[in-house]
């Protein structure tokens, strides 16, 4: 699924289509976000001498925390739908 096919969810009337586009948009943008930082995580394992700046190591402590808490919203999600009956 990509953002594009969240659209027609999104703009239904019914507060269960949106949250299922909802729980769409933010799953399909974790994945990216996790794939990005597992693949900047196996790289920074390989170099055992690492050159970063600061700016780097805080970007990425950054997109760490924002996986986080993408993955925590993601659970909240899945908790409403599985509370209301929602089959993502």
């Amino acid at each position: 699924m990509e953002l594009k096919d969240t659209i027609t969810l999104m703009q239904s009337e019914d507060y269960k289509d949106r949250l299922k586009a909802e729980y769409w948009q933010t799953k399909i943008r974790y994945e990216k976000l996790k794939a990005a930082n597992t693949k900047q995580e196996i790289l920074c394992r390989m170099n055992p001498f690492p050159t970063e700046k600061n700016e780097d190591v805080v970007r990425r402590e950054l997109m760490n925390a924002q996986q986080h808490c993408m993955g925590e919203y993601l659970h909240l999600l899945e908790l409403r739908a599985e509370l209301d009956g929602i089959k993502l």
